[in-house]
């Protein structure tokens, strides 16, 4: 398993990206973030599930994390929704 640091991983694509308010200007959405915590098998097993539904493919989420609890780890999905 690639360990690496989950805050660096964050700061760095939100250096690459647009901050919220030009997201939600520009595109009339907000950004939504998903985070899974628990045993690989748990994450891996739900990421999987929402690309079965049809909700975010599996390439969409981060690489497998480093949880702060030992024998968990955690992924995030960036993804822009629309508020009403």
């Amino acid at each position: 398993m690639i360990t690496q640091s989950f805050l660096s991983s964050v700061e760095e694509s939100n250096a690459a990206t647009n901050s919220p308010s030009e997201i939600q200007t520009v595109q009339g959405k907000e950004p939504l973030k998903h985070l899974l915590i628990g045993s690989s098998k748990a994450v891996i097993s739900t990421i999987h599930y929402l690309q079965v539904i049809g909700y975010a493919d599996v390439g969409d989420w981060s690489p497998l994390l480093p949880s702060p609890n030992p024998g968990e780890v955690m992924s995030i999905l960036n993804r822009p929704i629309v508020v009403q």
